[in-house]
């Protein structure tokens, strides 16, 4: 297998670097220079990046979804340091923090206030709408995976059994229907005159999909962790809530990071399904561009390049679970 490795690396590298960089065009007014170009049209890539990232967003007002994706990425970046975990009120901290991120990238999002013009929803596209629903997503989900986690494992049957009902139930519908039905459905139940818009509707959706997810991810979790912690923790007085949030959950998510971390990336990538509601997130502003007939036949730059970003995100989310498994572990060596 290594020498058949080394033989196709050697094969396909020098290729590839031919057809990437020697023979790339990476400046062109016109599209006709690449069209008989046997090496890559970087130019289309120079000349769509603003469609691509930001898709259907007012071109003028494309700084404002730029500081909001800003925004909530350095939210992120700001929660995740877990130097600052021990720190006293860090909760509430973060609670206020997350409060003003929310407000302030709807506020530079939607407009209308603060003399910003005012852009509809369904304008909101691109990669700033990828990120939204991914972190937002993610996060609501995390939160209510953990609640049918419990339930799931709870003494009382209703609240078992809705539990189990609902995990299994969404477990077993393809995350597709649940967006024609939030897209399409609930605009019919909902009371006359009461709308919700697009894009929270695909958001519950997220939500709901992955939380069930999560929610198995947890539960593997619950019942890896020895029952003399449960005892432990009634001993020296604990309550079933301090029992959990300070003793189980804690350990609960050391022990399910890497399954976590599989569902965080699988949801930021699924997020490309938003299309079939009409919706362009990076994979569907992606492809309008290439729509583009005065570029007819050069897709592979579009692609390689929204690869690149989702590998970018995806790789970070995967980098940082590790140096998190590493330094929550430095106590059981």
């Amino acid at each position: 297998m290594t020498v058949v490795i080394l033989w196709l690396l050697v094969t396909a590298i020098p290729a590839l670097l031919r057809w990437g960089i020697a023979d790339a065009i990476w400046f062109t007014d016109d599209p006709k220079d690449c069209i008989q170009q046997e090496g890559a049209c970087w130019a289309f890539v120079g000349a769509k990046a603003r469609l691509i990232i930001f898709g259907r967003y007012p071109y003028d007002e494309h700084w404002r979804p730029l500081l909001a994706m800003i925004i909530v990425l350095a939210a992120l970046v700001l929660s995740a340091d877990w130097r600052q975990w021990r720190r006293r009120n860090w909760g509430r901290f973060l609670i206020g923090l997350w409060a003003v991120t929310i407000a302030a990238s709807s506020m530079l999002m939607a407009g209308g206030i603060a003399g910003l013009e005012s852009v509809e929803i369904d304008r909101w596209s691109g990669l700033p709408l990828t990120v939204m629903l991914s972190v937002f997503g993610i996060f609501l989900a995390l939160i209510l995976s953990v609640l049918l986690a419990l339930g799931r494992q709870s003494k009382l049957p209703v609240i078992r059994w809705l539990s189990i009902a609902y995990i299994e139930l969404i477990r077993g519908v393809p995350l597709i229907s649940i967006l024609f039905m939030a897209a399409l459905l609930l605009p019919i139940i909902l009371p006359s005159g009461f709308e919700i818009s697009k894009i929270l509707r695909a958001q519950a959706a997220f939500v709901m999909f992955f939380a069930a997810y999560m929610a198995e991810v947890l539960r593997g979790g619950l019942q890896a962790i020895p029952r003399g912690q449960y005892e432990a923790a009634e001993t020296i007085g604990l309550t079933y809530w301090e029992a959990t949030f300070k003793v189980i959950l804690p350990q609960v998510f050391r022990l399910s990071i890497p399954s976590l971390v599989n569902v965080f990336i699988a949801a930021f990538k699924d997020t490309s399904l938003v299309v079939i509601i009409s919706m362009h997130d990076l994979m569907g502003t992606t492809n309008a561009a290439i729509s583009d007939p005065a570029w007819s036949g050069i897709y592979i730059e579009a692609y390689a390049f929204t690869a690149m970003v989702y590998f970018i995100f995806c790789g970070g989310i995967s980098w940082y679970s590790q140096k998190l498994e590493r330094h929550l572990k430095v106590g059981r060596r």
